[in-house]
């Protein structure tokens, strides 16, 4: 390793020492007025092909600075800014500096401000928009959207395709301004080819109702609409792909796009039994990406189990004429998957310790269909109406055999139990949201009302055995052998409604607003014990087992907020009174009926500054939580023997104060992203656990409000991209990621602190030598110590490694490797699971039908040393963790590709990558 490590290191040296350096400086201004123009971009091309060389934005003096590594000796300079004509001069690059002095550009008379200039410029920024012109940045001639995203300043895309941009989260991807199959942006991402896009714009995550009225964003998360070229948004392309392997594996999976101008239709459709999740099918999932919602419910934990999924989806999207635009979805699913898990605990106790060894194997199948509509209305240019509908079944069987025993500190067995269990479980939920939008004059005032409602019926039915002995001085044997059917219905509505008053044009403006929740939770549920006479469930109900409550949750929430916007600085003061009202009546034990009103005030205030190159801000949240209904009910919960559960109907709602930082700051010329935020929040009356744990090891849980617990978590990420020549770039990113936690807890009677000190450095760095190789090696340290103020209790250390290494190769010509490793190192597991493990993927692909055609040969886990052990500490126990898992195989796929959008007939590389 070292060996490679230094061949490495002298490669990039060599490479380096060929280019040549120079750059470019100068100022520009307007011809008109004499100022400086800022966010322009300046930007270099190559005479002979006009590929991109190097590009920046001027700053806030107007000034620029041009860099570049490799020998050019003439360059084309552009200059490009909206509302300006564009600038051209050829520059002769005879010396390392030069001086391009100033610069004045001309007013574009035909331009509007929001009209952006159509020029070859890499980078255009408008207001709240960065947008990229896809051909200024080089990927591989095959490449996605996935990869022309690593490659653009800002970007970070991790190896499941999700997608931070200068460190937010990137939440919703559009095509054209239309939602592309939902939620899951890898769908888009992986399966769209660059050189069907033209550009790529990133802008703050907004509601169409936020658009609408020009108000400010979502700034924690970022959208991004890929603008499809106009002669390329007719035709159709896709993807077929299937692959079988050793030990009965396979995959298999085909999408089918049409683009007609406005409209939009996708058909996909799949099925594995590799641990792909929605629509990721391993060696194929690069097309059509993975989704994060479909299946959740049976994908516990990443990495645990084995699994089959079978997959459809249809996705459409049209303008229905001027006025109307359409957008519609349907998923349907169905996963397979069987969990063995075995874990070891060590429990936490004031005056001593006690340890529960258990194991479960479950096998689960759970079918879904959803689908989920949005209509958006403009019936003139200031009024709005959008309706989304969302609708989802959901059916699924559950079978698990569950054993536990706990030992006291001498080993002694003190109470053990098994169990087995058998759940049929069905799920109808309806959505719907219905927003005006009105808009008043030309100073930003507007009229907002939204009606929303949802509801969610539950059926369930289970059949339940256990059997539970308890030792010692008072021995007990328990044994359940029981049927229980339970209706849960949950139907909540809301209404709001805001109007905003311009004080001082759309500087200074004031919202008044309402809002009005009614949250209704009904739950019946009757448990009958089995009869052994007659060998059937008894008629009547176990009364101690079952419940009948309808619970409610009423809220007004009068409120008002003041907004303050200039150009490059916003700040936003905002306050609500709430009235909340919590109700529940109990129709099988009418004494434990309750009502109680909570009445608090919530605050939010944000400042925030952005410009070209840089933005910064800061905000306050005040919260308020009520306890929820399990936590305030009486009756003493026995369903499980080894642990009592009640409530406490004294209970306050906690309150959270929530200060958050956040600084980005990006040089597109230098290459060089930084991007770091702090968060701290305080909590009074935070609600808590508190258990006893008796003699016999059971546990009786109530719950209390504490006071003094809080955390503080920061994370910064550098990036630094190098170009080392027109083929060559080495890029470098660092991380660190510490938090600081303060929890009270109870153990017993005893009320205590524990702190947990928590440090994540990263270290990463990616070559990339463009149709030859790439390179990327990433490390991660995560180092845990947690200290308690009581005594007994011993402070504790954890730490955790991991190794990431990824390789490909793409010579010769139509051939590509990729090897994906990963090393994982937990020290401070027990004895008895494995401590660390090398997995290594490894696939070799060829193309051929002019790269219409892929053959595949994947290696997985090819060392067949895959595991998942982990170690989950927290204030009451510490415990190691470890399940089946998906081992060694080999698989050989094929894939075929078409595409005719753009010129009718002409098959285009299509968006396709092998990875594992």
């Amino acid at each position: 390793m070292r060996v490679f490590f230094t061949i490495v290191v002298c490669f990039i040296n060599f490479s380096f020492s060929q280019s040549k350096s120079f750059e470019i400086s100068g100022t520009l201004i307007s011809e008109v007025d004499k100022q400086p123009i800022e966010s322009a971009t300046v930007y270099l091309q190559q005479v002979k092909d006009s590929s991109l060389i190097t590009y920046t934005v001027s700053n806030q003096q107007g000034k620029f600075l041009l860099e570049n590594n490799g020998n050019v000796a003439e360059a084309d300079l552009y200059v490009s800014h909206i509302g300006y004509q564009t600038y051209y001069r050829r520059i002769q690059i005879n010396q390392s500096i030069i001086n391009a002095g100033e610069i004045s550009l001309m007013i574009n008379t035909n331009v509007l401000d929001e009209v952006v200039v159509k020029s070859s410029a890499p980078i255009t920024i408008k207001k709240d928009t960065i947008e990229f012109n896809v051909k200024s940045f080089k990927a591989k001639k095959d490449a996605n959207i996935e990869d022309l995203l690593k490659e653009l300043p800002g970007f970070e895309v991790d190896a499941d395709g999700k997608i931070k941009v200068n460190g937010k989260e990137m939440n919703k991807i559009l095509v054209n301004g239309k939602p592309f199959f939902g939620d899951d942006p890898t769908i888009a991402t992986r399966n769209l080819s660059k050189e069907i896009v033209e550009k790529i714009q990133v802008s703050d995550t907004k509601t169409d109702s936020e658009a609408f009225t020009g108000e400010e964003g979502d700034r924690t998360n970022k959208t991004v609409n890929l603008v499809i070229k106009k002669e390329n948004n007719k035709g159709i392309f896709g993807r077929f792909a299937a692959g079988v392997g050793t030990d009965k594996r396979y995959e298999f999976a085909g999408m089918f796009n049409t683009f007609n101008d406005d409209l939009q239709f996708s058909v996909l459709g799949g099925g594995n039994n590799i641990n792909s999740p929605g629509f990721s099918f391993g060696e194929i999932r690069k097309m059509f990406g993975g989704s994060y919602n479909i299946n959740r419910q049976l994908f516990y934990d990443k990495g645990e189990g084995v699994s089959t999924s079978r997959n459809t989806g249809l996705n459409y999207a049209d303008d229905l004429g001027e006025k109307v635009v359409i957008s519609t979805n349907y998923f349907a699913s169905n996963v397979d998957l069987d969990n063995i898990r075995i874990s070891e605990r060590e429990n936490i106790l004031p005056d001593n310790r006690f340890f529960t060894n258990s194991s479960s194997n479950t096998n689960s199948n759970i079918e879904e269909h959803s689908t989920e509509t949005k209509l958006q209305i403009k019936v003139d240019s200031t009024l709005q109406i959008i309706v989304e509908p969302k609708f989802r079944y959901a059916m699924s069987t559950n079978t698990s055999n569950n054993a536990e025993e706990s030992f006291d500190e001498d080993q002694l067995l003190i109470n053990e139990s098994i169990s087995g269990s058998f759940t049929e479980r069905r799920e109808k939920f309806f959505s719907n949201n219905v927003n005006f939008t009105k808009r008043f004059g030309n100073k930003g005032s507007f009229l907002k009302l939204d009606i929303f409602n949802r509801n969610t019926k539950t059926d369930i039915e289970d059949i339940f055995n256990s059997q539970v002995d308890v030792y010692g001085d008072d021995p007990e044997n328990i044994t359940r052998n029981q049927l229980g059917m339970e209706e849960k219905n949950d139907d909540t509505f809301i209404a709001g409604m805001s109007y905003r008053l311009p004080i001082k044009g759309k500087e200074l403006s004031m919202d008044f607003k309402y809002g009005y929740r009614n949250n209704i939770q009904e739950n019946l549920k009757n448990s009958f014990d089995f009869n052994e006479v007659t060998q059937e469930y008894d008629t009547d109900i176990n009364v101690d087992l079952s419940s009948d409550f309808e619970y409610k949750n009423i809220t007004s929430t009068p409120g008002v907020s003041l907004q303050y916007k200039k150009e490059k600085w916003s700040s936003s003061l905002g306050m609500d009174l709430i009235f909340r009202t919590l109700e529940n009546n109990d129709f099988l034990r009418p004494g434990f009926n309750l009502s109680r009103n909570f009445n608090a005030v919530t605050v939010a205030y944000r400042l925030n500054y952005r410009s070209p190159k840089s933005s910064l801000g800061a905000g306050y949240n005040l919260r308020n939580n009520p306890p929820q209904l399990n936590q305030l009910q009486t009756f003493i919960d026995i369903t499980n023997p080894l642990e009592i559960v009640v409530g406490n109907p004294s209970l306050k709602p906690s309150n959270n104060h929530d200060f958050h930082m956040y600084y980005n700051a990006n040089n597109f010329q230098k290459g060089r992203d930084l991007y770091t935020y702090v968060n701290a929040q305080i909590q009074n009356n935070s609600i808590t656990v508190k258990r006893t744990i008796n003699e016999n090891l059971t546990r009786e849980t109530t719950y209390a409000n504490v006071n003094g617990g809080y955390r503080v978590n920061m994370y910064m990420g550098y990036n630094k991209k190098i170009k080392m020549d027109t083929l060559k770039t080495i890029q470098f990113n660092f991380g660190f990621n510490p938090e600081l936690r303060r929890v009270i807890n109870f153990n017993g009677d005893i009320q205590y602190a524990s702190l947990s000190k928590t440090l994540s450095p990263s270290l990463g760095t990616r070559f990339v030598w463009k149709d030859i190789t790439e390179l990327g090696i990433n490390y991660r340290l995560s180092l845990t110590q947690s200290n308690f103020d009581i005594d007994g209790f011993d402070d504790q250390n954890f730490s955790n490694h991991l190794l990431f290494l990824r390789t490909a190769t793409f010579v010769p010509k139509n051939v590509e490797w990729r090897n994906e490793i990963t090393y994982t190192y937990n020290p401070d597991v027990a004895d008895g699971f494995e401590k660390s493990a090398w997995f290594w993927n490894s696939t070799l692909a060829y193309s051929f039908m002019k790269d219409r055609a892929t053959l595949t040969l994947k290696a997985y886990d090819l060392l067949n040393q895959n595991t998942n052990v982990r170690r989950i500490t927290n204030e009451y126990f510490i415990e190691d963790r470890q399940s089946n898992v998906l081992q060694r195989y080999f698989m050989l796929g094929f894939s075929w590709k078409f595409n005719t959008l753009g010129k009718a007939g002409e098959v285009r590389d299509s968006g396709y990558r092998i990875i594992n």
